[in-house]
């Protein structure tokens, strides 16, 4: 079965969904590493499916998750042929604020990324659509790091 592949890996949990004609018809979900989930992941996965596009959300968020997720499949991309595409994890938050270091977070506001302190405690829920809407990603897969002065 030709399947399209959709890897969060901003935070913990790291989510990839498995998405055939567009409809998510499998979830994986680990809290560990990215670096030790995704290969392990990835391995079952494309040992199970034909994968005809990967797709991912280049960040804000762990700069570590995100450098190994971008590495990963940009490989995979090389290597295998399989197209990569990306965009920003705020389309799978909500749009809510993302954790960057202490009480400083990223923030989305009329299409720019910038970052702010906030005083309470923020969550980013991640989600997985239902349905992978391939038009919301694009050619720029190169990791949005958006590292802040410290």
């Amino acid at each position: 079965m030709k399947v399209d592949i959709l890897v969060l890996a901003l935070g913990s949990p790291l989510l990839v969904g498995v998405y055939h004609e567009g409809v998510l018809i499998q979830t994986e979900r680990s809290t560990d590493k990215s670096s030790e989930a995704l290969p392990r992941i990835m391995k079952t996965l494309l040992e199970t499916f034909t994968c005809k596009g990967l797709y991912f959300a280049r960040g804000p968020g762990s700069f570590m998750a995100i450098k190994v997720t971008y590495l990963f499949l940009k490989t995979l991309e090389i290597a295998l042929g399989i197209p990569l595409k990306a965009c920003d994890g705020f389309t799978f938050n909500g749009g809510q604020p993302i954790k960057a270091v202490g009480k400083l977070f990223f923030v989305k506001e009329h299409g720019k990324i910038t970052t702010e302190f906030l005083k309470d405690e923020q969550e980013s829920n991640w989600e997985l659509p239902l349905r992978l809407d391939t038009a919301t990603f694009g050619q720029d897969t190169s990791p949005l790091y958006h590292l802040p002065a410290l």
